[in-house]
């Protein structure tokens, strides 16, 4: 296990001199060090919830009490991550990055065929290292329909799961929100969404969560605080319910107006029995993404700490810690995390600072032109 600090108190120098360890809730003028901070968020969200994916709370509970407090091992017998070592990240991470890379690549734009090429080789890749943590029903679904000739304008109509959604902090990162007021100023980005989405995610509903997040990570790399990051959220998950294809679910926007009301002022314990038990932590993305806000609103000066009680919440832990941290690092910058925890991440690999870097770059450039999706 890796137990780190229990918050960001102090500043140090981290990896190749950057500041991180900084106060907590304090501003960050630093547009790089928030797109730094929204990867980084990311990625600590998902390994600190990469043991306690797919498991009930209470076992949660039992094992390590109401909320972790540091980075931890898979325990034995895992049904998805068993053997992984603390501080492991999963699918989330991985595939934000391979999609990050990916619009880098496409200076802005993502070729579906590429995308499903990419993560047909990135299952391959997991599987070689030993790993069950692969490819989601819908996204496994939908690049099969691709490999099996079907054109991937069509492949992802019937995907309503969070893989969008997961994934899609690049895009956020990438795309600012124009300065008209909402909604038309998220034009663009939910246009960027669709684009980045679609070919595994054209529903409504999965375009709904994806635009939430995105545009979260957006606000907060322009400088907006949690309060203010979530009322864009929910104002993209409005306008990007209307498109792709149409299939049942509870509205994205209205969950996540509800879930952030029913949690806001509460203690952290019986916050995390509201969200467990009445906003849901399963894989669907009308509860996921709303946990993730509202976990955001139980914590919103505390990245660090938010991160550890978004992995504790029971569920698809993983991916709810993921999206909430993303949309907490860009908030609040890099200097959120203890610069144990950024080391952490660091040793995985990912030059998580250069693909920040360069999604930064995209940013400044034109945004793209609308994208055409499924049946309204």
């Amino acid at each position: 296990m890796i137990h780190l600090p229990g918050s960001a108190a102090s500043r140090t120098a981290g990896p190749a001199g950057r500041p991180v360890g900084g106060p907590v809730g304090g501003p960050v003028d630093d547009t790089a060090a928030r797109a730094r901070g929204a990867l980084y968020g990311l990625a600590i969200g998902d390994a600190l919830g990469m043991p306690t994916q797919m498991m009930p709370r209470p076992d949660i509970v039992a094992r390590w009490g109401p909320m972790l407090t540091g980075f931890e091992p898979a325990p034995p017998g895992h049904p998805i991550a068993a053997g992984q070592p603390a501080g492991t990240v999963t699918d989330d991470t991985e595939q934000a990055v391979l999609l990050g890379r990916l619009l880098v690549a496409g200076r802005g734009t993502v070729d579906p065929r590429a995308l499903a090429d990419a993560l047909v080789a990135w299952e391959a890749d997991m599987a070689a290292r030993g790993s069950e943590d692969l490819l989601g029903p819908s996204t496994r679904r939908a690049v099969a329909a691709v490999l099996a000739g079907t054109p991937p304008e069509e492949a992802g109509a019937s995907g309503d799961t969070n893989g969008a959604a997961m994934r899609v902090a690049p895009v956020g990162i990438a795309t600012p929100i124009g300065d008209c007021p909402a909604p038309d100023g998220l034009g663009p980005l939910v246009d960027r969404v669709v684009a980045a989405s679609r070919v595994t995610h054209d529903t409504g509903l999965a375009l709904a969560g994806a635009a939430a997040v995105a545009a979260a990570v957006s606000a907060g790399v322009s400088g907006a605080p949690v309060t203010e990051s979530t009322r864009m959220a929910i104002a993209a998950a409005r306008l990007a319910a209307g498109r792709g294809h149409w299939v049942a679910g509870a509205d994205v926007a209205t969950r996540i107006e509800w879930a952030t009301g029913l949690v806001s002022g509460r203690p952290p314990d019986e916050a995390a029995d509201l969200i467990y038990r009445l906003v849901g932590t399963s894989l669907a993305t009308q509860e996921s993404v709303p946990a993730a806000f509202a976990a955001l609103a139980v914590f919103p000066g505390d990245p660090w700490r938010m991160c550890h009680f978004a992995a504790s919440l029971g569920g698809d832990t993983d991916t709810i810690a993921a999206m909430a941290g993303a949309v907490a690092g860009a908030c609040h910058g890099e200097a959120a995390f203890p610069a144990e925890a950024v080391a952490v991440i660091d040793a995985h690999g990912l030059d998580l600072p250069g693909l920040a870097r360069d999604l930064l770059a995209l940013r400044a450039g034109p945004a793209p032109g609308p994208a055409t999706g499924g049946a309204p």
